[in-house]
């Protein structure tokens, strides 16, 4: 099998992936076009920012699994993998400390104004009535919206600061937010409004695009602290630009809308942003840079190898993406059998030819390799005679039928 990494890795991994059984092709200068006819012969394909599109997927017959060494899935197309029954996997949580700590910088950046402070030195100026005006972190509270790894992680850390975290996600009850020992708000505007800091560490999607809307920022305290280390399209950056200058709201961020691949010079306009210091507003940028510490490329390239070893090994994926986890079917076939070669593939043949849909398979081989046990979870309940046609066969021992329990 041939393995393709399409982007940059860990020169770690790549050494541990070399001892696998299996060929490895590392072209991290690939682009989205090139990698679409790149893909012939290829089982599996690593990728970090590339974007894998249906059209590349259409022409990668060969092709298993895709892993994402990175948290999200944006970049590849789901969908089109999953209908041609190709293992998606990523590699969640293990940027979360990196991306915490850049969250961190920013704040005790923009509360100290330490860009600031260190160009005026570079100029030759002492301004250090300018720069004593801090007001501090401890008490403050941070409200974080979206409580995933990398959420936690930020209320851990605020925890150090002498910060008060409290938060919010759709998904987070209040119950959930005393296990973590943080407050909980019951809407983002609620978060927002009691928040000193609001950082954003939501995934995007539908319903989370835009969501760091004008209303949002009007809520937010006067000279109140916004980050976001996430992705740009969370935000309506106008209502953002406007924040800065009409209410002096103070801005780190990692990420901007339609992020330059490749290039060396940036026009946007955004971190040139500043207003008179009657308002205060500001906003402080560093060029996506979160997650890019080598302990965080590191983990991320070590859990990548992992769920390629498992799929080889094991014939199991970590961090699957796009396997349902809400299976249909409600009934299980016990077979006991004996461990020859074709009974299994028999006693499919006369499941399928009654028409009934088979969701799982799994066999296990007893001691001494005389006999197996196979389980197989299936849709509908066979009949008497499909039964009675499995049963027939000598090498069968025993059928039996299980109701599984309606957990939809």
């Amino acid at each position: 099998m041939r393995l393709l990494i399409a982007d940059k890795l860990h020169p770690r991994a790549v050494e541990e992936l070399r001892t696998l059984p299996v060929d490895v092709i590392y072209e991290p200068e690939l682009t989205k076009e090139t990698l679409e006819t790149s893909l012939h012969n290829v089982g599996i394909l690593v990728v970090r920012s590339k974007e894998v599109t249906r059209k590349a997927l259409e022409s990668a017959r060969q092709l298993n699994l895709i892993v994402r060494a990175g948290a999200e899935t944006a970049t590849i197309d789901v969908k089109a993998a999953s209908e041609r029954g190709i293992y998606v996997a990523n590699c969640p949580g293990k940027n979360a400390s990196a991306v915490a700590e850049l969250v961190f910088g920013l704040i005790v950046s923009i509360d100290r104004r330490i860009p600031d402070a260190v160009a005026s030195l570079r100029a030759g100026r002492w301004e250090r009535t300018e720069y004593a005006k801090a007001e501090g972190v401890i008490g403050k509270t941070i409200g974080i919206a979206g409580l995933g790894a990398i959420g936690r992680d930020v209320a851990c850390r605020a925890k150090t600061f002498g910060m008060h975290p409290i938060g919010w996600s759709r998904s987070l009850s209040p119950a959930r937010a005393a296990e973590l020992g943080i407050g909980h708000a019951s809407s983002l505007e609620e978060l927002a409004a009691r928040s000193d800091v609001l950082t954003v560490h939501l995934g995007l999607n539908d319903r989370t695009r835009g969501i760091i809307s004008k209303r949002i920022f009007e809520v937010m305290p006067k000279r109140g602290i916004f980050i976001n280390c996430a992705r740009p399209d969370l935000v309506d950056n106008d209502a953002m630009r406007d924040a800065i200058v009409t209410k002096g709201i103070r801005v780190g961020i990692d990420v901007v809308p339609n992020e330059p691949r490749g290039k060396k010079e940036i026009t946007t306009d955004l971190y040139n942003l500043s207003t008179p210091s009657s308002t205060g507003g500001f906003l402080y940028g560093t060029p996506h840079i979160a997650a890019s510490t080598d302990q965080a490329q590191l983990a991320i390239a070590t859990e990548t190898v992992r769920v390629i070893r498992s799929f080889l090994l094991e014939g199991t994926v970590p961090n699957v993406v796009n396997v349902t986890n809400l299976s249909t079917a409600r009934f299980q076939m016990v077979i006991r059998m004996l461990d020859k070669v074709g009974t299994l593939a028999n006693v499919l043949a006369v499941i399928k030819r009654h028409g009934i849909n088979v969701e799982e398979v799994t066999n296990t081989v007893f001691d001494g390799g005389s006999a197996s046990c196979a389980k197989l979870r299936i849709v509908s309940r066979p009949t008497e005679a499909c039964l009675h046609e499995i049963r027939a066969f000598e090498e069968v021992l025993h059928v039996d039928i299980v109701t599984l329990p309606n957990l939809a």
